[in-house]
């Protein structure tokens, strides 16, 4: 999972209704690549580089999960969705609209297709002077200037209009402060790990994951769960009982609430399917002692994705141990979960199908699953 990254991004438009076709690409940059920070002050422009109309330019600041050729992918794709045809000969021409990539943390991307920072920036006043609006004091990788520095000694001399019209900015602040401790789970490569991996980087939430990498116990279940399946389960239970003691008591100061990759019930969902009669009825009991001393979700979000859809994740993400998994063992887990979750009078619970929905690579599809979830919480 890719850790939010921020980028810098200039935005003109000389055809058409510009005023438009700006804040229709702001929206298409928040639907589509991802949250946006800050907006800049509009200027127009003269057209820099040949005999055409002026430009309206700006700059946005985005916090994006995409890589920076996804970024630029994603970039090009609205331009020619709002009308932009390029020219074969590369000579700059009128258009609808233009975008580039300026600047991305602190890195430098040097590929065939795409140099970031912006190779031409600091030689472009139209480009400098919205940046310094929003990003003034950031330092170019390559010039060690800071981008009010390059704006002061650039050698572009362009006479600049700043406008008083301005851009909404795009998408609703979603919020999850009214609940302390969020569990989100699922069946095996539901998406659980990601959903709450992003949900703690975009909301300031304090992260608990599962540490089933760590379990030496895993590996030898898949290969003979008879022999293996009851030291896994207990290994399990405990090591999720000692996690989420220790993280759910210790209150942070410096996060708004705590979100989970998994709740201790499931301990019980997976043991009731891979123990024996009496194997169960022992780890029964030590489950009760241990759960009522736990902490409980104020929201339990269940994934729900359809069985042909977990066998494409669980074999895209590749471990060994897992590519035997067979379509009845994920079927039964998740009659386990729904079995659960009707059980449940006093826990809030929100199920969400995304057997049709990617929302680690479609960010509209993340969106989607945020909307959902506010939704559970504004009616609580």
């Amino acid at each position: 999972m890719n850790s939010p990254k921020l980028f810098y991004i200039a935005l003109g438009s000389n055809e058409g209704d510009r005023m438009y076709l700006l804040q229709t690409a702001v929206d298409l940059i928040y639907l589509e690549i991802g949250d946006v920070l800050k907006l800049s002050p509009i200027y127009e422009t003269p057209a820099w580089g040949f005999d055409g109309a002026a430009f309206l330019n700006m700059c946005v600041a985005v916090n994006s999960r995409f890589s920076p050729r996804k970024v630029l992918q994603k970039l090009l794709k609205i331009e020619t969705k709002l009308g932009r045809t390029r020219n074969t000969n590369g000579a700059y021409k009128n258009r609808t609209l233009d975008l580039d990539i300026l600047l991305m943390d602190e890195e430098v991307v040097s590929t065939e297709n795409l140099q970031v920072p912006h190779p031409e920036m600091q030689n472009r006043k139209f480009v400098l002077m919205p940046l310094a609006d929003i990003a003034g004091k950031e330092k170019h990788p390559s010039l060690h200037q800071s981008i009010s520095q390059l704006l002061e000694n650039t050698s572009d001399k362009s006479e600049i209009k700043r406008l008083p019209e301005t851009l909404k900015k795009p998408g609703k602040k979603f919020s999850f402060i009214n609940y302390n401790y969020i569990a989100v789970e699922g069946n095996i490569g539901a998406g659980k790990t990601s959903l709450s991996t992003m949900m703690s980087q975009d909301f300031n939430a304090k992260l608990i994951l599962e540490r089933f990498k760590d379990n030496p116990f895993l590996p030898k279940f898949y290969e003979d769960q008879n022999r293996y399946a009851f030291p896994l389960e207990m290994s399990f239970l405990a090591d999720r009982y000692q996690q989420l003691s220790d993280d759910l008591a210790q209150y942070d100061l410096f996060t708004d609430f705590v979100v989970s990759d998994y709740d201790v019930f499931k301990s019980l969902i997976f043991a009731k399917i891979t123990l024996q009669e009496d194997e169960y009825a022992l780890y029964d009991k030590l489950f009760r002692i241990i759960y009522k001393e736990l902490v409980k979700p104020d929201l339990y979000i269940y994934l729900y994705q359809n069985t042909d859809r977990l066998l494409e994740n669980i074999k895209s993400r590749g471990r060994d141990y897992e590519q035997n998994i067979q379509p009845d063992y994920l079927i039964e887990i998740n009659k386990s979960y729904l079995s659960f979750i009707k059980s449940q009078a006093n826990i809030k619970v929100k199920i969400i199908d995304i057997s049709e929905l990617d929302f680690v690579n479609n960010r509209k599809d993340y969106l989607q699953i945020l909307a959902k979830i506010e939704e559970t919480i504004t009616l609580a």
